[in-house]
């Protein structure tokens, strides 16, 4: 009977069959790479729930995206996504770096070294992303840090499974030197794995592969979803519900009997927005949590008496007032659904800078809010304007969290990225020679009256309806002067006026409607409107970059 020596048997055996193929290889490789920058973002989550939301890599990435993102792409992103574009971004950045990690891990199937040096780079940009943030600090680096280190782990576990050397010779096991300790044989093992290329000839340990796999996927989800549990203790929704609104000394007038036309007008916009529907546009990926107790608003700058206020300093003051304004953001297209009307609540902003001593040579208020965003204000607006406050309030509610909570600045008539910074924590009193804020460094204008504006609602655009009477109707604003006249255009005939909503306010958008006998085909609608003023919606049409968008809206019907 034959004897099979030890040097005689396949190579391959203890690996569970024949020689794997370069491409099989690879794509583990690639595998791995991903999980282990799996495991790096799950660590990261896990050590920013000590730090604080805003600290997450993925969250810092995305901010400093937002920042350095040209505007025409922003404008896009505001266009094609509205609402969800920060969803967009972060899936975006997600996608980015699955692909960055696939790539680590075929470099690091050649060289170990190389892809561990791939995750401490990614994890260096995570860092450099969270430190440099206007709210950020040394600590907010620590997640990036720690799960690059922790990821780099992963990833030199991961690989040598794929790269098991064919034993040259019957593996019997084989004493250490004399003199070698358990720790020098560690570290060695270390250097080797940091030095190891893709050995030609080598083998795969598939098992122990999946097996290494199987504990990182563990790991990046046990770490990440843990993380994200424990940073719902910083969410502040407990203590915004169980705070208490004052009564306004001065509330919003009551609105008429039928003011509100959606009621008998189908797909008409409500003159109330609610608060689950109301637009939100802002560059914060992760929503500030503010606690009430501990806010401060801050005065600097050009006040005579520069001091800093509490929530509970706010809500006592016994000139509160309540009124309803219409807020309109300055990426708002033509025809677009970026505003939305609510019942505010809070601290007159004029009477309170002039409490303050605020001088005559301040021409900007500066407004910062929690994280760090600076919104430039005309101090003239601020004062001058009536219906401006400090808002603490919206539709009867303290503010929702995404909307400023504990408080926000509203400047009826300026679009919102001149007059309505979220999150308020600081206004500094100063000029527009002595400092650009966020959007003006980003070319924005200065300075952004509201456009007079109009817009159809319903019919929907390209949406067949049977021919006969049907409402043709929409919303239009011109905040602080209020709308005179509403205009529509069906085909070439002459401009029709449509009836309009009570007026309430000045700062209130009205709502319009004009019923209309259609004929079958197809037809064309459009609509301008004319403040009080006397100023009639300009047709020429511009983009909303850099203070506003213009133009009639138009939409086509068909009837059949």
């Amino acid at each position: 009977m034959p004897v099979v020596t030890m040097t005689e048997r396949d190579p391959l055996a203890a690996t569970g069959g024949g020689a794997p193929s370069t491409g099989v290889r690879r794509v583990l490789a690639a595998l791995a790479g991903l999980l282990a920058a799996a495991v790096a973002l799950g660590v990261a989550e896990l050590v920013a729930a000590l730090v604080g939301p805003a600290s997450s890599p993925v969250v810092a990435v995305g901010n400093a995206a937002i920042t350095l993102t040209p505007e025409p792409v922003k404008a896009f992103a505001i266009r094609t996504f509205g609402e969800n574009d920060k969803i967009a971004l972060i899936v975006g950045t997600l996608v980015v770096i699955a692909l960055y990690a696939l790539v680590i891990g075929l470099l690091g199937l050649r060289s170990r070294r190389l892809g561990v040096l791939g995750i401490l780079l990614f994890g260096l940009v995570g860092v450099v992303a969270a430190v440099t943030r206007p709210a950020g600090g040394i600590l907010y680096g620590l997640p990036a840090l720690v799960g690059a280190l922790v990821g780099a782990v992963a990833l030199l576990a991961l690989l040598p499974p794929l790269q098991t050397p064919v034993p040259a010779e019957d593996p019997v096991a084989v004493d250490p030197p004399t003199g070698t300790s358990p720790q020098h044989g560690l570290a060695g093992r270390v250097r080797d794995a940091l030095g190891a290329g893709d050995r030609k000839g080598s083998g795969m340990d598939r098992r122990r592969f999946f097996l290494t796999s199987g504990v990182a996927v563990g790991v990046a989800a046990v770490a990440g979803g843990g993380g994200r549990l424990l940073q719902q203790r910083f969410d502040v929704a407990g203590e915004r519900g169980d705070l208490a609104l004052p009564r306004p000394a001065s509330p919003a007038p009551a609105l008429p009997v039928g003011a509100d036309l959606a009621r008998r007008v189908e797909g008409l916009t409500p003159l109330v927005t609610r608060n689950a529907e109301f637009y939100r546009v802002d560059t914060a990926i992760t929503v500030p949590q503010i606690r009430p107790s501990d806010y401060q608003l801050t005065l600097t700058g050009k006040f005579d008496s520069p001091t800093s206020y509490t929530l509970q300093d706010l809500l006592d003051r016994d000139d509160i007032i309540e009124r309803d304004i219409t807020l309109t953001c300055v990426s708002n297209e033509v025809g677009g659904r970026l505003a939305g009307t609510a019942r505010w609540l809070g601290v007159p902003l004029g009477a309170f800078l002039r409490e303050n001593g605020i001088r005559d040579d301040s021409n900007q208020l500066v407004c910062t809010s929690s994280d760090g965003m600076t919104i430039g204000a005309p101090t003239r607006s601020a004062l001058d304007v009536e219906d401006a406050m400090l808002a603490f309030g919206m539709n009867g509610e303290p503010l929702p969290v995404e909307h400023g909570f504990p408080v926000r600045m509203l400047i009826p008539g300026l679009y919102g990225y001149v007059s309505a910074c979220k999150w308020l924590t600081r206004i500094d009193a100063t000029t527009f020679d002595a400092f650009d804020p966020y959007w003006v460094q980003r070319d924005w204008a200065a300075e952004a009256p509201i456009k007079v504006f109009s817009r159809i609602d319903t019919p929907a655009p390209l949406r067949a309806f049977p021919p006969g009477r049907r409402a043709i109707a929409g919303v239009a604003w011109a905040q602080t002067r209020g709308i005179a006249r509403v205009e529509v255009k069906v085909d070439e005939e002459d401009w029709a006026e449509a009836e309009l909503s009570p007026e309430v306010d000045a700062d209130l958008w009205r709502q319009w409607v004009l019923p209309y006998d259609f004929a079958a085909g197809q037809h064309s609608l459009t609509v301008r409107a004319t403040s009080s003023d006397g100023e009639t919606q300009t047709e020429q049409r511009a983009a909303p970059f850099p203070n506003g968008a213009s133009g009639w809206h138009s939409v086509r019907v068909i009837v059949r």
